[in-house]
């Protein structure tokens, strides 16, 4: 289920979560959303097949087909993937990201730390999706708008096939390990190898992907993770999506 380690990485904690525990998930959101199977899947651009298969935890979503979930469904990444979510993380005030003159600016909940401060490393949790791709998570609590991840890219994996790109709300940075990633953010390519750092606005359609001959290992934090206007999402799949 887990990419194969880097030499002297103690092994991949086998806490993931269960498979059919997501896909019950989404299709209670799905249908609390009074949504058919072929409704979600028109939306998605992606057969019906495909979504009865995930909630039966038969098929492994990918990384945008994941993100197109939660953003149809409008839930957080967090609810599906893990059932620690825990309300008592999110302050009742908010605060505003940006500067002062920006309070008019998107609001995100005031956050606090986990209840256990550390996240030992033989027992994190973790999914691996269909697009060769593993997450594992890095506080001992899901974080409301928070993703602090480790993150592996097997050779040949990528967040979204070639030609298709994610975008959602918030900010992220990435830290590369080992191995080296190639990222396209719009119409700008970079290839980042281990030391190498980035930071982006996840509203910029963007993709990342293996370009080498052994995994991808880096550190992710996005803050912010909030759903963007579906109306204004350009078609996955085209050029106009880059």
């Amino acid at each position: 289920m887990i990419a194969r380690e880097p030499r002297g990485r103690p092994p991949t904690p086998a806490a993931a979560p269960e498979y059919r525990g997501i896909g019950d998930r989404l299709r209670t959101a799905r249908t609390e959303r009074g949504l058919s199977l072929r409704a979600l899947a028109d939306r998605l651009g992606v057969s019906p097949s495909l979504i009865s298969q995930v909630e039966r935890g038969l098929a492994r979503p990918s990384v945008n087909t994941l993100y197109a979930m939660a953003r149809e469904l409008d839930v957080s990444l967090d609810e599906l993937l893990f059932v620690d979510v825990r309300a008592s993380h999110v302050d009742p005030s908010a605060v505003r990201m940006g500067s002062a003159e920006a309070s008019s600016g998107p609001a995100v909940p005031a956050l606090r730390p986990p209840r256990v401060p550390v996240q030992g490393a033989a027992d994190r949790k973790s999914i691996r999706l269909a697009s060769g791709v593993v997450w594992e998570r890095l506080t001992s609590e899901s974080i409301p708008n928070v993703d602090f991840l480790y993150v592996t890219y097997e050779v040949g994996g990528a967040s979204s096939p070639e030609h298709e790109f994610q975008r959602h709300g918030g900010q992220e940075w990435g830290y590369v390990l080992s191995g080296t990633l190639g990222v396209t953010i719009g119409f700008d390519d970079y290839i980042l190898k281990p030391g190498d750092a980035i930071a982006l606005e996840s509203t910029t359609p963007h993709r990342l992907y293996n370009t080498g001959s052994e995994p991808v290992h880096a550190i992710w934090f996005v803050l912010g993770r909030r759903p963007v206007d579906a109306g204004a999402m350009p078609e996955e799949g085209t050029a106009g999506a880059r």
